[in-house]
């Protein structure tokens, strides 16, 4: 399922400004498929402004979101993939973005839980920080 919605949400970059254009950048396919309004994206930033680093999961990984009422359409999940890692408030250095939204308080929770078998595998993570290509990401994903 979750190989399902990332597969025309993998994007690449080398860098990106600061931590608030990761997670712009990171969104922005869930908001060009109609997952997401623009305010959810405002209030992925706010959440870390307000709450600091929480969506920092595991080190060097991101899942920014927001509450559902804040704009999420559907349930979507985004990739995004930096060469050269974004500092967070406390110098805390992200390289993979997972932007997730879901329009029910609980409906990203399956995605999450097939998330979490992949980010648990230390060689599987670092397999996503070296992945060049779309399809490398997706088959990291296939063995779920």
């Amino acid at each position: 399922m979750l190989k399902d919605y990332l597969e025309n949400n993998i994007y690449f970059s080398s860098e990106v400004s600061d931590w608030k254009q990761g997670i712009k950048q990171s969104a922005q396919p869930l908001l060009d498929n109609g997952v997401v309004e623009s305010r959810y994206i405002d209030a992925m930033i706010q959440n870390v402004i307000d709450n600091g680093n929480y969506i920092i999961i595991i080190p060097e990984v991101a899942i920014p979101h927001a509450r559902h009422e804040y704009g999420a359409i559907k349930t979507g999940i985004s990739f995004l993939k930096l060469e050269k890692p974004v500092q967070f408030p406390g110098e805390n250095p992200v390289y993979l973005f997972f932007a997730l939204a879901s329009e029910t308080s609980d409906g990203h929770l399956d995605l999450l839980a097939e998330l979490g078998e992949v980010l648990s595998d230390s060689d599987k993570v670092e397999e996503l920080k070296q992945a060049k290509t779309t399809s490398e990401v997706l088959n990291i994903f296939d063995t779920i």
